[in-house]
């Protein structure tokens, strides 16, 4: 079918189907069923093989209706381009068409105590065990943990060399008996975040995704990919229109909030245009690589910019509207969540622009050697 075609087939089926009381995992197999997870993936692993066109007419559809979509966010945006990218034929025949349908929900596995910013100072450990390995260590400030049956995990494998060589990453079943999960509870009163403790989890060897220390490599293209599906909203389902509710709930006949309207129209188109060019290099064969961090902080600054101008409109308002006070107190994660701005700003400067590197003392030192985290 041509493109309108399939428009008016999409806006058909989210009429009937989107506002059903079904659970994420049950909406996720019939929007699969009907053609619409993986619109861009391989046929070859479950996807639907079109293009972004498509991909973009579902989501313009899809845009005024809250999908049950979140808990396969990191699933859809990070974990599985991964395995498309850098993993093997038969991790991707197992994990990626039960991750499209809804059967199994994904989590990422970088951040730890110690080691935030500088994920590449993390210390949990995997240690080799005949055709195996044996995990021990933390995690933290994870998304969707509680639900996910499987994680991205990236850990350690070698401490006599420098921190981003002896890095290796694997798939970990996160209903291993050694898997602990502790939702964490932010000042929206929800649990977004959790915290991990692996306590002798064995993972086969099958289940690393890359070769052993090139944990690095696999890492960089899993947070492009993630800065990418961050900054486009990857199965994020439809959600409040920030614009429609604030010209909801103000007086849109004064000169300077139209002013203010048109700005944030302004912002969230740019960035919208410009997730479409990254997009279609993409799928050309150019990704591209550091501009996705660029993508990345143009939503942390448009989702902060939101922010304060809805308190500043709506006023007392804002705090009893349900929605929309869960919306501005979680504004603020999405500058620290997939990299703070500030390092955003430094990957740009670096990667993008070709300025001069910030001075790196560690990065010739093996690992054992830092003082990094809680490693005295």
């Amino acid at each position: 079918m041509n493109l309108d075609e399939y428009r008016s087939a999409a806006r058909v089926w989210l009429a009937a189907n989107a506002d059903r009381t079904d659970d994420a995992r049950e909406f996720m197999a019939r929007l699969y069923d009907a053609g619409y997870s993986g619109i861009t993936w391989p046929k070859r692993w479950g996807g639907q093989g079109l293009t972004q066109a498509e991909e973009r007419a579902f989501a313009a559809e899809a845009r005024d209706y809250a999908l049950p979509t979140y808990i396969f966010s990191i699933g859809l945006g990070m974990c599985g381009p991964t395995l498309l990218d850098r993993g093997t034929d038969a991790q991707r025949e197992r994990f990626l068409r039960p991750l499209l349908r809804g059967e199994e929900v994904w989590c990422q596995l970088f951040s730890e105590p110690g080691a935030g910013s500088d994920v590449a100072s993390l210390q949990t450990r995997a240690v080799r065990d005949g055709d195996g390995w044996v995990v021990n260590g933390q995690k933290v400030w994870t998304s969707v943990a509680q639900h996910a049956d499987w994680g991205l995990l990236l850990t350690r494998t070698d401490v006599d060399v420098p921190k981003h060589k002896g890095l290796t990453m694997f798939v970990v079943d996160m209903h291993h008996p050694g898997v602990t999960v502790r939702p964490l509870k932010d000042m929206t009163g929800r649990s977004h975040f959790n915290e991990i403790f692996f306590d002798d989890v064995t993972i086969p060897d099958k289940h690393r995704v890359g070769e052993v220390n090139d944990g690095w490599g696999v890492a960089v293209t899993t947070l492009l990919h993630e800065r990418l599906s961050i900054s486009a909203g990857v199965g994020m389902g439809g959600g409040a229109d920030w614009l429609a509710r604030l010209r909801e709930a103000v007086d849109t006949g004064d000169p300077l909030v139209r002013d203010q309207l048109v700005e944030l129209h302004i912002r969230s188109r740019a960035l919208s245009l410009f997730n479409q060019r990254l997009s279609q290099e993409t799928r050309a064969g150019l990704f591209p690589g550091a501009r996705g961090s660029a993508a990345k902080l143009l939503l942390a600054e448009l989702t902060l910019y939101t922010a304060d101008l809805a308190t500043s409109l709506v006023g007392p308002e804002s705090v009893v509207d349900e929605e929309l006070s869960h919306a501005i107190s979680l504004a603020p994660a999405m500058a620290l969540g997939g990299g703070t701005n500030e390092i955003m700003r430094n990957i740009i400067g670096e990667r993008v622009l070709n300025l001069p590197p910030e001075p790196r003392v560690d990065k010739t030192v093996p690992f054992k050697d830092l003082k990094v985290g809680t490693q005295q």
